[in-house]
């Protein structure tokens, strides 16, 4: 026969609860991991300056620095949409050439305003992200093979169309406001006495514009959470009644659209639309993406991280480039660099797989 537990029994065992240690919470590991980025920037920027006090000069060091980490933020804003879906894009650097193209066009052919030549841009490279995406989600081919397929293709067209187009390989007319653009900062912006900072250009608007738009479209629609979960299981998105062949050419029409822009940017920041622009863009494109938490897998993103990871480059590039390091080392680190990372990303995988075995 039980004995019968009085109120006062279970006053005390609710008290010997209430006082037992609870664990403690754990901040989420994307937290953690750009807290950890944040600091590290500091940290190098902090060194980086010690070592060479010019690093800290705002108009001859951080104003150029802060132009291409703006640039080179929607560079990995455009491979993080890809990879938001399991998917990759190897010829985001050509795409980028391809929208600049069509800016330069307008300018030099047609005498487009500054604004109109950069809607041209984004329209070039929304389109030709559509048709990859489309390409990819009707054939079912690997988004590798089809990606890299198209690199090659706009290799040549790029080439060729400047060869035709241009006597020496770039559009050189420039319209109104474009060197305004290239060369202000947020100094020239003011609100009554109070400006902006010298170091930081003008052209940083746009990234924080694109960063803006993805990081609302992530966390607060319906169509980015399909992205998402296209991206970590699609047999099971489609089995739930997501398209998740439209959210493929989604994804990869934002990325064009993305890669146009920062192509856009780029031929701001030299003065001239040229071929060669974003030859530079492939590395760049995943370092930023996969040190700020993006996996390579799909279906976990941080727009924010993206941009940290790319300050975090642009910090070392710019920083070893003031100590005398010369390219071909810096390749090799910035290598090793993305090496770790995607080391780190194959670590995080497999704890999450075995968090979620364990729980089952």
């Amino acid at each position: 026969m039980r004995t019968p537990v009085t109120a006062s029994e279970n006053d005390s065992r609710a008290e010997e609860v209430a006082a037992a240690p609870q664990p403690a919470r754990r901040l989420p590991f994307w937290v953690n991991q750009r807290l950890g980025l944040l600091v590290l920037i500091v940290a190098l920027a902090a060194l980086f300056g010690v070592l060479r006090p010019a690093f800290l000069d705002e108009r001859l060091v951080l104003f150029p620095l802060l132009r291409d980490i703006s640039t080179l933020t929607v560079v990995a804003l455009a491979q993080m949409v890809v990879l938001s879906v399991g998917h990759m894009n190897l010829a985001v650097g050509r795409m980028a050439a391809f929208g600049a193209l069509f800016a330069g066009l307008g300018y030099d052919r047609l005498g487009l305003p500054l604004q109109l030549g950069l809607f041209v841009c984004l329209f070039a490279g929304a389109t030709i992200g559509a048709l990859t995406g489309w390409i990819i989600a009707r054939t079912g081919v690997s988004s590798f093979v089809v990606t890299l397929a198209m690199d090659f293709a706009l290799l040549g067209l790029v080439s060729l169309l400047y060869s035709a187009l241009t006597e020496n390989a770039a559009f050189t007319t420039q319209p109104n406001g474009l060197m305004d653009l290239r060369s202000s900062s947020l100094a020239d912006i003011c609100i009554g006495p109070v400006c902006g900072s010298p170091a930081v250009p003008q052209l940083a608007q746009f990234t924080v514009l694109a960063l803006g738009g993805l990081g609302f479209l992530y966390t607060c629609t319906r169509m980015g959470r399909e992205l998402l979960l296209t991206g970590a299981n699609p047999a099971a998105a489609e089995l739930s009644g997501i398209p998740t062949g439209r959210r493929v050419i989604l994804a990869h029409t934002l990325s064009g659209l993305l890669a146009a822009l920062a192509g856009f940017m780029a031929a701001v920041g030299t003065g001239t639309f040229r071929a060669s622009i974003g030859d530079d863009f492939m590395l760049p494109s995943f370092l930023g993406a996969v040190l700020g938490g993006t996996l390579l897998t799909g279906g976990v993103v941080s727009v924010l991280g993206a941009l940290l990871g790319t300050s975090l480059v642009g910090v070392i590039r710019k920083g070893l480039d003031l100590l005398g390091v010369g390219l071909e080392s810096l390749n090799i680190y910035l290598g090793c660099v993305l090496l770790l990372a995607l080391s780190a990303d194959r670590v995080r995988t497999v704890v999450s797989y075995r968090k979620v075995v364990r729980s089952t």
